[in-house]
């Protein structure tokens, strides 16, 4: 009620006394001759006491849980002043006096009251079903969730005893928001026995679980702790509702981390197959696994009869994931990727198929698909399908996260598409170059940090590299090679710039801050493999005076530090400096080294700085004898001839190099693999060369 009107005083009142007090608070509890036993003192005697902070469990589930009695305080109060509704507040009000300042309407102090409100919610919970055992289960929870302050030997009772309690009756906790915290807790210490119990229990409910707010996280819980046989039973119960539950709110969520991250590939089969139509989900062949396929093409092309209602099935349940914006879905990715390779190049369902990429103005659907496989693929044909401008929108939606890209596993190959398929190659390097590599050659500190750590990511080097080592095999894995291979089956079709050209102009884009970084920090990257391999990849392959650089790899090379001369003494240093000294990369296929244009002279460099410190001989009997022997094998070195008088000079000293190493302390796998290895193959190449007439 908005508020109570007030009679005016009677006359009667008035005669005794004057005015009538008012008196406000909560109305008297009615007093019930035997109250239910408070559910707390049942177990004063024991020593686990249930906290009412909101400490964190140490459960993993996401859950900020709410206080139990919040509900039942609130109804309390409600009944207890009937006369007032939440929000609102009567239209009089009556100032109390001092002997109401400190009692209410019954003579109870607020103190009292607030126990006595207590009270009748501690005997509204024992009139629940189970409410001893939930009260019980709790308090064990209580302490068992305090991994760090309980003895293992006190958990293993514990748990014990939580299970005495539940077994049997694991369907009456796992709905409540507060008891399901118990079974939660159980999975996580029970044993396999234990956890399958509680499986089988729940046999039949998963389905159920998943759809609510709280039991699903219990269903997580048990895919990632349960084995195989349980996994096997909880999959299946999802078979014939996938199209309803990748629309619920709560279950679509577990549904994809069971397709992304426990299902078989033939559950995976069964669970993408729905997606393709109503008769998927009833009618399931679990025979061979050869017909087990979720690849529409060759559902297709087993019935080409379906293709028709198969597609528009499939485009209709797309279409509603991205305008709901649920869009992050593993599962959601693979069914775009199917439609998109059964979609003709340039039909009118490939243009309504780029339009819907492009209708989320946010760019979530185009972030969410970057970092997942099937995801990364769909807009890597997007950005070969698509035209200029659809290809400018889709830069634009990854605008400051082309250096996160670079780093994913996945959300690089769109970079790589990007630089293979954009004719506007001032777009493509203003839009991603300065995300990866800096805007000028002028790096500041944090810049260059941030190259050096992405030259020696597994993943960050690639886009890096790309443009200068093509599709080599030593850095390049097979999943990019194959998706490239599709991407340029269709660019001959919608780019018009020709491959080479588009290649360097990219690299005249973006050979300053490399040079840059190898010319002020070569002592740093000869430090690593992955450093060793961007610098002898780039520096063949740069556009601009690659002086500098070269210059900073010879202050290397001539400096007495002993961890930059252990440095040099690496494989990967030896593969840098022996391409260096080739002046260019060896070609597997036309037997020959492809020279550097224009040739950069590293071999008289090299050879000038290691006489001057009188180490040809030293270099010719180590680690890196194969430089020495490229240094003999290049064309156009102008002093091979001194080159091979010192190598005749010191005769002896390479024919003791040139058999088995000598004994070392060492272990005797070690000596046998040395022994095994037959010496030094450059001391008996370069023996072989300075026999040789001149």
């Amino acid at each position: 009620m908005a508020g109570i009107k007030r009679k005016p005083n009677s006359p009667s009142d008035n005669q005794n006394g004057g005015t009538k007090k008012q008196k406000r608070g909560p109305a008297p509890l009615p007093k019930t001759e035997s109250a239910a036993p408070s559910l707390e003192t049942e177990t004063d005697s024991d020593p686990i006491v249930e906290s009412d902070t909101t400490e964190h469990s140490g459960d993993d589930d996401g859950v900020s849980w709410p206080s139990d009695n919040d509900k039942e305080m609130q109804e309390i109060e409600d009944e207890a002043d009937p006369l007032q509704t939440p929000n609102k507040k009567p239209t009089t009000s009556i100032k109390p006096t001092d002997s109401t300042t400190t009692t209410n309407a019954a003579g109870n102090s607020s103190k009292e009251a607030h126990a006595k409100q207590k009270a009748l919610a501690q005997e509204r919970k024992a009139t629940k079903p189970n409410a001893v055992s939930v009260a019980r289960s709790k308090k064990l929870w209580e302490r068992l969730r305090r991994k760090s302050h309980v003895p293992l030997e006190e958990r293993k009772m514990l748990v014990a005893e939580l299970f005495d309690i539940i077994t049997d009756h694991v369907k009456d906790f796992v709905l409540k928001h507060d008891s399901v915290r118990v079974i939660q807790t159980a999975i996580k210490y029970a044993n396999r026995d234990q956890r399958k119990t509680i499986a089988m229990e729940l046999k039949g409910e998963y389905r159920n679980l998943a759809e609510s707010r709280y039991a699903k996280f219990l269903l997580g819980k048990l895919l990632v702790h349960g084995d195989k046989e349980i996994r096997d039973t909880i999959v299946p119960e999802f078979y014939g509702q996938v199209r309803r539950l990748i629309r619920h709110p709560e279950a679509s969520w577990i549904l994809d981390d069971i397709y992304r991250g426990v299902a078989t590939a033939e559950q995976k089969h069964f669970l993408l197959q729905e997606w393709f139509g109503a008769e998927f989900a009833i009618f399931r062949s679990e025979g061979k696994s050869d017909k087990n396929t979720s690849v529409l093409k060759v559902i297709l092309a087993e019935n080409p009869e379906k293709r028709k209602p198969v597609m528009h099935a499939l485009h209709d349940l797309i279409n509603l994931l991205v305008q709901k914006k649920t869009t992050g879905f593993t599962m959601l990715h693979d069914a775009m990727r199917q439609y998109m390779l059964n979609i003709k190049p340039g039909s009118e369902d490939m243009t309504e198929f780029l339009e819907l990429l492009k209708s989320d103005e946010e760019g979530d659907l185009l972030k969410n698909l970057a970092f997942t496989h099937s995801g990364a693929g769909v807009v890597s044909m997007a950005l070969a399908h698509g035209n200029a401008k659809d290809r400018k929108l889709i830069l634009r939606a990854y605008k400051g996260l082309f250096s996160q890209l670079s780093y994913d596993e996945h959300g690089h190959q769109i970079i790589l598409a990007a630089y293979d398929v954009i004719d506007d190659t001032v777009l493509t390097s203003k839009s991603i170059f300065p995300e990866l590599v800096g805007k000028t050659a002028d790096l500041d500190e944090s810049q260059t940090q941030a190259l050096i750590a992405a030259v020696n990511h597994n993943f960050a080097r690639i886009p890096i590299l790309f443009l200068f080592a093509n599709r080599r095999e030593s850095f390049m894995p097979v999943m990019d090679r194959g998706l490239l291979d599709t991407v340029h089956s269709v660019r001959t079709d919608t780019s018009k710039k020709d491959p080479v050209t588009r290649r360097k102009e990219l690299i005249t884009h973006i050979s300053p801050p490399l040079l840059s970084l190898i010319a002020n920090n070569a002592e740093a990257l000869v430090q690593s493999s992955y450093g060793c391999q961007f610098m002898m990849e780039f520096l063949p392959g740069a556009v601009g005076d690659r002086d500098s650089a070269l210059k900073a790899i010879i202050a290397v090379i001539q400096s007495n530090v002993p961890e930059m001369k252990e440095a040099l003494k690496t494989p990967a240093a030896g593969r840098l400096l022996k391409t260096l000294v080739q002046g260019g990369h060896y070609d597997t296929k036309d037997r020959r080294v492809k020279l550097a244009e224009p040739a950069f002279g590293f071999h008289n460099m090299l050879f000038k700085t290691l006489e001057a410190k009188g180490q040809v001989l030293e270099w010719a009997t180590s680690d890196n004898s194969f430089v020495i022997v490229a240094l003999m094998e290049t064309e156009g070195f102008d002093s091979r001839e001194k080159l091979r008088e010192i190598l005749i000079k010191g005769m002896k000293r390479l024919e003791d190099a040139k058999g088995p190493r000598p004994e070392v302390p060492t272990t005797e796998a070690r000596r046998k693999k040395e022994q095994n290895r037959g010496g030094n193959k450059g001391v008996q190449l370069l023996l072989e060369k300075i026999g040789e007439p001149s």
